[in-house]
């Protein structure tokens, strides 16, 4: 359920490079008008992210995803509708407001349900839906937006539909129970944990075995949530600065690289002599390639531990960039081009697992917010530092350029990472990986930097 909703964020996301020309050229659109245009989507995943991280550790993972879905779906559809460049602007900023809010928080979900030994495979591939969003897209643009003149906008009714998903979320989606039991709402929690045992005895035509016995942890006394303010404050505080700043570096190169590759790839191919028709069909085979790069890592991840997984990625990342920058043909350009589309995705499914497991539940959500948000900003800047760059670099420098950030990530994840393989959340959590004070599993173990501390 939570994958399909990450289709439509892939699409909603990809499928604007193929709107842009359309519709500049129904408005006579100048450079500048269309590269605010391509920036709209970024803009307003900026904010979702952070808004959903903040608001899902309030009020619940559930609710956010409810919400996100309904803002993208409205606000896709009111942008097939759009009279002038303006509006569309405003409807695409929304939009992107809800896939970024979704994009957090459903990973985020997840990996509170999916137990240690396979969280990795889980969660990344949740993250691999995204790449069949992004090959919708490709087929979209290919053959529904030449189509007519109205292409480009009966491709965003399409980008519409998920919302009748809302009627399958509402009546089958649980809230998190590891959420309920940090605010303090266990009756739900156990009503929900009841549900699934109930299902799974259904599933396996059996009763489920005991819970083995263990010493009860002791349980400080309960501290409010913490404020926006501490929340973000906690992520660089103690144990949780050590893993917030080579988190916030990774995502920062790979969302650089993936979206300044996929902004120069219809240019790549221009350049090789390619027709606009030829140039689609060789994106499409670029775009295929996402689809292996998830799943492989996803599979990795509880093979080799997310750390590993992620710096062989970059690693491979960096080779192919390295190989891209000095192809000259445009089937080179194809083959290396999908091979870097095949790492950086790579980086995703792991990135996307790991991600959730370093933050405790009180604060998880804000924390996968916060830095999918840093990332946002390399994906904003990409297409300018790149556009600047690539008059004097060329096509060489600018994929060497790439290739070195990839290669820095590579190097911050495998010296600083923390190994997450087959660990429970709780025992990620640990206070000796965590700020100062109890265990911050719990709202009842989360004590903010002000909040008075019992002896």
């Amino acid at each position: 359920m939570g994958g399909l909703g990450l289709t439509f964020d892939g699409l909603d996301v990809a499928s604007l490079a193929f709107l842009l020309p359309s519709a500049s050229a129904e408005w006579h659109l100048s450079s500048a008008q269309t590269g605010l245009l391509g920036s709209s989507t970024l803009m307003g995943y900026l904010v979702g992210a952070l808004l959903a991280g903040i608001v899902g550790d309030r009020v619940g993972r559930r609710r956010v995803m409810m919400w996100a879905l309904t803002l993208y779906c409205t606000a896709t559809l009111l942008a097939a509708f759009a009279p002038n460049w303006e509006f569309f602007f405003a409807a695409r900023v929304l939009a992107g407001v809800g896939t970024g809010s979704e994009s957090v928080i459903i990973p985020s979900f997840l990996s509170e349900f999916a137990p240690g030994r396979l969280r990795g495979r889980f969660v990344g591939g949740l993250a691999g839906f995204f790449s069949f969003g992004y090959v919708m897209a490709a087929l979209l643009g290919r053959f529904v937006v030449p189509a007519s003149a109205d292409g480009w906008r009966i491709v965003q009714v399409i980008c519409a539909l998920p919302v009748l998903m809302l009627l399958w979320w509402r009546r089958s989606v649980p809230e998190s129970p590891r959420f309920l039991v940090a605010v303090g709402r266990e009756d739900e929690a156990r009503r929900v944990v009841d549900e699934l045992e109930a299902q799974a005895v259904s599933a396996l035509g059996r009763e489920l075995p005991p819970v083995p016995p263990s010493a009860p942890a002791p349980v400080p006394p309960r501290t409010p949530p913490p404020t926006v303010l501490q929340g973000l404050a906690a992520l660089w505080r103690g144990g949780l600065a050590r893993r917030t700043a080579p988190l916030w570096l990774l995502w920062l190169v790979n969302t650089f690289a993936f979206y300044g590759f996929f902004t120069f790839v219809p240019t790549l191919l221009a350049e090789g002599g390619l027709t606009i028709t030829k140039s689609f069909s060789y994106s499409i085979v670029i775009y295929l390639a996402q689809i292996p790069g998830y799943y492989v890592a996803a599979l990795l991840n509880d093979v080799m531990d997310r750390k590993w997984t992620i710096g062989v990625c970059l690693g491979g990342g960096a080779v192919s960039a390295a190989l891209l920058s000095s192809s000259g043909i445009s089937a080179q350009v194809m083959v290396y081009g999908a091979m870097l589309s095949f790492f950086m995705n790579g980086v995703y499914a792991s990135i996307y697992a790991y991600t959730p497991e370093v933050y405790p539940t009180v604060i998880r959500a804000q924390g996968v917010g916060a830095a999918s948000a840093f990332g946002r900003v390399g994906g904003i800047a990409a297409p300018l530092i790149i556009g600047s760059a690539y008059p004097t670099l060329g096509f060489t420098g600018v994929f060497v350029m790439t290739a070195a950030a990839l290669l820095v990530g590579a190097l911050a994840i495998l010296a600083f990472g923390v190994s997450t393989k087959g660990r429970t959340l709780e025992d990620i959590a640990l206070p000796s990986a965590a700020p100062p004070g109890p265990a911050p599993d719990t709202a009842a173990h989360f004590t903010p930097a002000d909040a008075p501390r019992s002896p």
